[in-house]
Order: C-alpha cells, then sequence, then structure tokens
C-alpha cells in the first residue's frame, strides 16, 4: 500500500543540487569568456617569456645575445 503523504526532500540533497547547480553555471560563463576572449593574447614587448627572438634578450653586460647556427647544407 502506498503511504499518502507528500514525499520530503533532505537538506542533504537540496544542498547537492545547489552546489551542482553552481558549478552548471560557473561552467557555462567560463564557457562564454573563452568564446569572447580573443584567439590569440597580444604579444607583451619587453616580456621575456614571450619574446620570439634571440635578439630580445640581453647577457648581464647589457650586450644582446648572440646565437650560433650550424653551417647550411649544400643544395638546401
Amino acid at each position: 500500500m502506498a503511504s499518502s503523504g507528500k514525499r520530503k526532500t533532505t537538506m542533504a540533497k537540496l544542498t547537492r543540487e545547489s552546489r551542482l547547480r553552481e558549478r552548471r553555471l560557473d561552467k557555462q560563463a567560463r564557457k562564454e569568456a573563452r568564446k569572447l576572449a580573443p584567439a590569440h593574447p597580444p604579444n607583451l614587448q619587453g616580456d621575456p617569456l614571450n619574446a620570439t627572438t634571440v635578439e630580445s634578450y640581453r647577457t648581464d653586460t647589457g650586450e644582446p645575445a648572440t646565437e650560433s647556427l650550424p653551417p647550411a647544407r649544400p643544395g638546401a
């Protein structure tokens, strides 16, 4: 025989569901932020981590660093 009464949801279940809703909203917000962000962030000049050329690095003496390249192969 079925019980005649309203089923009650526990506070633990309500808490779990609210946390899940919050996580979904956060995930959606991160996704939207990625869509709105530029595809390639601008190169920050003067930042050695973003430098693309060897000449941009300097030695302790203030001289530009040089890089030795192997000799070119004939026929290449």
